[in-house]
């Protein structure tokens, strides 16, 4: 079998009814109930009915995503060897780390519907703004952030997701100052994303100061498997510095570009994405296509990885 990493998708992998045709398995569903117990409403009854509006509410899609990612990557361990890494995209780090005996499940479950309501609420609705810029260096994006940015209306990159794809965050003024230069400096593209929180900028310190504070009433282990995590592109396995880490994330950029080569440089053969609708399978593709490439959301998927693996 292939070394391989398991990843895990972020916010925006989300849909209603995606998984629908996986609730049969008997440890989705298993997976499900835990959701259901945790949060005290029916998770699994949203993720496949909807309606678009709850779904799309940040403390509703990061349960969501986080479950459908912990259920995939049980099955595939049911059916599979470990990975020998792990790693997962901005939301995705919480999926890693219930796979890597790091957080409880039922706790992480609780914990991320903690930090979408943490994210909505430290930034005011209409103030912040993200944006995807295709086909600038990243360096000129991180320099035309600094150039238009002012004392109190701030931009910043914020997800190096692959080579030409770079995601901005900040103040909304400044987010705009900012496409209009990449627009006059010929991106291939400049587009402004639905979301209701600049993520991943230091405008999410108010959220960052509440999630440190609910991780202290959480029971916090060490990694059983190595976590690759987004602010630093590196393995992690110690839980303080894994805690520490997540803190960080939501202020620092999501590094997704160095967290793939670092996966591949360190041996890994292998990216497998656990959850819905394979985003990182496309992202990972454009960073290296030598590595092999798979994504579980159902049976078939899953027969397929298992196929890449072999």
């Amino acid at each position: 079998m292939k070394k391989f990493a398991a990843v895990f998708p972020g916010q925006g992998s989300q849909s209603v009814g995606m998984f629908a045709d996986f609730m049969d398995n008997e440890i989705v569903k298993a997976t499900y109930a835990e959701a259901n117990e945790a949060l005290g409403y029916d998770l699994q009854a949203v993720t496949l009915n909807g309606p678009d509006t709850e779904l799309n509410k940040t403390e509703v899609t990061q349960p969501a995503i986080l479950t459908a990612s912990v259920a995939a990557f049980r099955v595939l361990m049911s059916k599979s060897d470990k990975p020998v890494a792990l790693a997962g995209h901005s939301l995705g780090e919480y999926s890693a780390l219930v796979a890597a005996g790091v957080i409880d499940f039922k706790d992480a479950v609780r914990l991320v519907r903690l930090r979408g309501q943490a994210m909505q609420e430290a930034v005011p609705a209409g103030v912040g703004a993200m944006a995807a810029i295709l086909g600038i260096d990243d360096n000129a994006i991180i320099e035309t952030c600094a150039k238009v940015s002012t004392d109190s209306e701030k931009v910043w990159a914020a997800n190096f997701n692959t080579p030409g794809q770079v995601v901005i965050s900040g103040n909304k003024s400044a987010v705009d100052k900012a496409c209009a230069e990449f627009t006059a400096m010929g991106a291939k593209r400049v587009v402004p994303l639905a979301v209701s929180a600049p993520s991943h900028c230091p405008l999410m310190q108010p959220a960052a100061d509440r999630l440190a504070e609910a991780l202290k009433s959480i029971k916090i282990n060490d990694a059983s498997i190595p976590v690759y995590v987004n602010a630093l592109a590196k393995p992690l396995t110690k839980a303080s510095d894994l805690v520490d880490a997540l803190v960080k994330q939501l202020t620092m950029p999501v590094r997704w570009v160095e967290t793939v080569q670092a996966l591949k440089a360190d041996g890994v053969e292998a990216l497998v994405e656990c959850g819905p609708n394979k985003v990182l399978c496309g992202l990972n593709r454009r960073i290296d296509k030598t590595l092999g490439s798979a994504n579980i959301c159902n049976e078939q998927t899953l027969e397929k990885a298992l196929e890449e693996l072999a």
